[in-house]
């Protein structure tokens, strides 16, 4: 791995994101059982792709897929 790569900072930066994930998802499934605003609606769930898109980034960095 890279000298400057930290993996236990990355680890905590991964749980911290998972955790706001989880956040997003919550609040999704409350404006969605309430019939909320379907703007809102739709910037979480963007916001919530955009986080998954940088978990996905972040495990790839922790844990490389090599290939022999």
């Amino acid at each position: 791995m890279d000298s400057d790569f930290d993996e236990a900072e990355a680890l905590q930066t991964l749980q911290a994101l998972r955790a706001e994930h989880r956040a997003l998802d919550n609040e999704v499934a409350a404006i969605t059982a309430q019939g909320g605003d379907q703007l809102k609606l739709m910037r979480l769930k963007r916001q919530k792709l955009a986080l998954k898109d940088r978990i996905s980034r972040l495990e790839d960095a922790i844990h490389p897929d090599i290939i022999a």
